[in-house]
């Protein structure tokens, strides 16, 4: 298992050379701290913690402040365990977005939108009644169960909360991974909103080998190849000009 936590920037689509159009959603990942190495001897499980996004010590508690300072970094806002993981890392150690590569299977873990207090039609997607010939049945949550055993089921659909919920998004794709500019594209859309904290740990279910994805790129081209290319246009006027 190995993971890392990033930030949801929003979503995009990019092109294969096969011309096929892939979804992605792109996510910054700046370089995560080790905060600490957890170990069966000490513990009781193996794991490490990671931290990511500096906080200012004026808000940080005494505690925070210790914890980080073993790392001999800044205290962090986040932190996150990964237990199991692949490899061996030590106390102040960074993790950057190297940690995967394209065609590797993910699950990507965030919080999703919160939407506050919604109603039945909303929240579970049911069905509004009537909306004329009388019917004074619009978008009321309906019965509340059978006659006996006169109460209210547990289960019940009913109006309340929606959203600000942990969702796993499983078996997505690594599309693309830039270490220079720390982002990572992944296939598909992923819980939460723009700049929400997400964490991308390997898949937990899928065994599929890494798929090969091969992007069209946009590089600029060179000066020498634009002299070189309008040289060519021009001769070729000219050509044209004296038949």
């Amino acid at each position: 298992m190995k993971g890392i936590l990033g930030r949801k920037v929003g979503m995009t689509e990019v092109f294969t050379k096969e011309g096929k159009v892939i979804p992605v959603t792109v996510i910054e990942v700046e370089p995560n701290k080790v905060m600490q190495v957890k170990t069966v001897e000490n513990d009781g499980y193996n794991a490490i913690q990671l931290g990511v996004c500096d906080k200012k010590e004026k808000n940080a508690t005494k505690a925070s402040i210790g914890h980080a300072k073993k790392a001999n970094t800044n205290p962090k806002r986040f932190l996150k365990e990964i237990r199991d993981y692949e490899g061996s890392y030590n106390l102040g150690d960074t993790i950057d977005a190297s940690i995967f590569t394209i065609g590797e299977v993910v699950d990507v873990t965030g919080t999703s939108k919160g939407h506050g207090t919604q109603g039945v039609i909303k929240r579970h997607g049911q069905s509004s009644g009537p909306s004329a010939h009388g019917s004074r049945y619009h978008r009321r949550p309906g019965s509340m169960g059978t006659m006996r055993p006169m109460r209210v089921l547990p289960g019940k659909k009913l109006p309340g909360h929606m959203g600000v919920e942990t969702v796993t998004i499983q078996n997505l794709v690594i599309v693309d991974v830039n270490v220079s500019e720390n982002y990572i594209l992944v296939s598909g859309n992923v819980p939460g909103a723009k700049q929400s904290l997400v964490l991308i740990k390997s898949a937990a279910k899928d065994e599929r080998k890494k798929e090969n994805i091969d992007l069209v790129s946009y590089e600029e081209a060179s000066a020498e190849e634009n002299v070189a290319s309008t040289t060519e246009v021009t001769e070729a006027k000219e050509e044209n000009q004296e038949n």
